[in-house]
């Protein structure tokens, strides 16, 4: 960065597992080129603990949403998919980049996402995540896909406290011995049943043939100790498999590490002037 670039000023909302990890890269790993400016948890006490990690006082901790957009270029949402779209429509309709972690918590929404977006000259970035294979859908997409199917396998302690599994299965998780399939159905389904497990379903129907033409299937597998992503890609330009065995986060075995480096690697691309792949 050349002395009179400004640095670009982060804020991130939801000091959990990911939205800390973001935190303390942008502080260190990027501190050449951008700053955090502002933290935001509906928790007060998870966003002061978050300052204090980093800086050792709260200096970074805001109020409320406003407060953060105010002090922000580019907001981070890493909250939940059901807080998604109130902040990332505050957001861009502030006139800041907004970067989705929640993805699915856009669905429903993506025609107001679109209008906001070029109505007040923003942008919204949403990382590849725990998945790979989108620079390849997003170019052949162009030629004419027919099909997507994503098959996702956790271990079932991954599905503890998920409301469509407690409802329909009723405890027969636990102690099973043998892979059980949760859900088949279509990715706008599944975002809506799974909203804290299958991200990776909303960023495929984004970038490829949408939300209700790609298909998911998600099995709860008790031989499994990471979280695995099968792909299927059939389209006039290539046929494309891709498997994902993801390492959980340390910090929350509900997400993949992979998601989270996902955001750096996307965090990286807005700061730098070279664009590398799809």
């Amino acid at each position: 960065m050349t002395k009179n670039m400004r640095k670009l000023k982060i804020g991130i909302v939801g000091c959990g597992a990911i939205g800390s990890s973001l935190a303390k890269e942008i502080v260190v790993g990027l501190r050449g080129s951008a700053c955090l400016a502002a933290l935001y948890d509906i928790r007060l006490e998870k966003s002061q603990s978050l300052s204090k990690q980093l800086t050792k006082n709260t200096r970074f901790c805001v109020g409320n949403l406003d407060a953060l957009i105010r002090k922000s270029d580019l907001v981070i949402e890493s909250s939940c998919a059901k807080a998604a779209w109130e902040i990332v429509r505050k957001s861009l309709s502030g006139g800041r980049k907004v970067m989705v972690m929640s993805v699915g918590g856009m669905v429903g929404h993506l025609d107001q996402l679109f209008v906001l977006a070029e109505k007040f000259n923003a942008q919204a970035y949403f990382p590849s995540g725990a998945i790979c294979g989108i620079d390849g859908l997003k170019a052949a997409n162009i030629a004419g896909v027919q099909r997507i199917v994503l098959t996702t396998r956790k271990h079932p302690d991954a599905f503890n406290g998920v409301e469509y599994v407690v409802k329909k299965f009723r405890g027969a998780l636990a102690g099973l011995k043998k892979d059980k399939i949760l859900f088949t159905g279509t990715a706008a389904q599944a975002v809506k049943y799974f909203p804290q497990n299958i991200n990776v379903a909303a960023v495929l129907g984004l970038a490829g043939i949408g939300m209700h033409k790609t298909k998911v299937c998600i099995i709860a597998s008790p031989s499994v100790r990471k979280n695995i992503h099968e792909i299927l890609i059939e389209s006039k330009a290539a046929k494309i498999f891709t498997r994902t065995e993801n390492i959980l986060h340390p910090e929350n075995p509900k997400t993949s590490y992979l998601a989270v480096l996902s955001a750096i690697a996307t965090l990286k691309q807005i700061l730098q002037p070279i664009k590398i792949g799809t």
